[in-house]
């Protein structure tokens, strides 16, 4: 019997493709992020200019706000999005520190522990410790196995702080620019930017659908409400406070 197949062996959830049947990206992928950072932007920056749209202020007072919404929400997330995970990678790194120096410090140690976690997936003793012995020939592989299944990362994936960056700040972006939109292109009422806002609100929440049980029509009808409730209310707090203001 080969490693692969005794590895293979080890891992029940793996008996379930050998029929053929597939599974939803439980992750989401790239489409997640990509949808609720558009989301996030849309519901955001729809909500800031009706606020402002409440206290009837000038069209071009709604489409400044709605470009310093866009500039501002973009950038921080951004920033944001970069820093958390440029320190997750960090402590990633760290561990993966600990964790090559507990290899060459204690190889045995190390070589027992992963005998012992075969060996209680089911793996006899025996066999576990070939596993274990084999695998761990390879400092580097050895290590992997160990992040694996102690930190539960794949040393060989870790995510890009740039590219988590562009990407939320993209997203975040392009939803963002739909409700300014209709003012950019010439209109001068606020029902134009409200409407496309409440189109695209459903379109991402049927795109959202794709990684959920849900069907395309509730996930969309589901974030439309929530956006459009947002707005509503800003709207109103945006009337009362400019009727205080005034």
């Amino acid at each position: 019997m080969s490693v692969l197949e005794i590895m293979d062996s080890a891992a029940p959830t793996h008996v379930a493709h050998r029929d053929n049947h597939t599974h939803r990206d439980v992750n989401g992928g790239w489409l997640r992020p990509a949808v609720f950072g558009a989301m996030d932007g849309l519901v955001s920056n729809l909500a800031l200019m009706t606020g402002v749209a409440g206290g009837s202020v000038a069209p071009g007072t709604i489409v400044l706000t709605g470009l310093a919404g866009l500039a501002a929400g973009a950038f921080s997330m951004a920033a944001g999005e970069y820093t958390s995970v440029a320190s997750q990678r960090e402590l990633v790194q760290a561990e993966l520190d600990v964790e090559r120096a507990e290899l060459r410090a204690h190889p045995k140690d190390e070589l027992d522990e992963l005998a012992a976690l075969y060996v209680s997936r089911g793996v006899e003793p025996e066999l576990a410790r070939q596993v274990a012995e084999q695998l761990s020939r390879d400092p580097e592989q050895a290590l992997e196995i160990h992040a694996r299944e102690e930190l539960g990362i794949d040393p060989s994936d870790l995510p890009s702080p740039a590219v988590a960056a562009i990407s939320s700040f993209g997203s975040f972006a392009l939803g963002a620019i739909l409700p300014v939109l209709p003012y950019l292109l010439g209109a001068t009422a606020l029902w134009p930017a409200v409407l496309l806002a409440l189109v695209g609100l459903f379109a991402c929440g049927a795109v959202v659908a794709r990684v959920t049980a849900r069907s395309w029509w509730f996930s969309g009808l589901r974030q439309l409400a929530l956006g459009g409730a947002a707005a509503g209310v800003t709207y109103i707090l945006g009337t009362l406070f400019g009727t205080a203001v005034g």
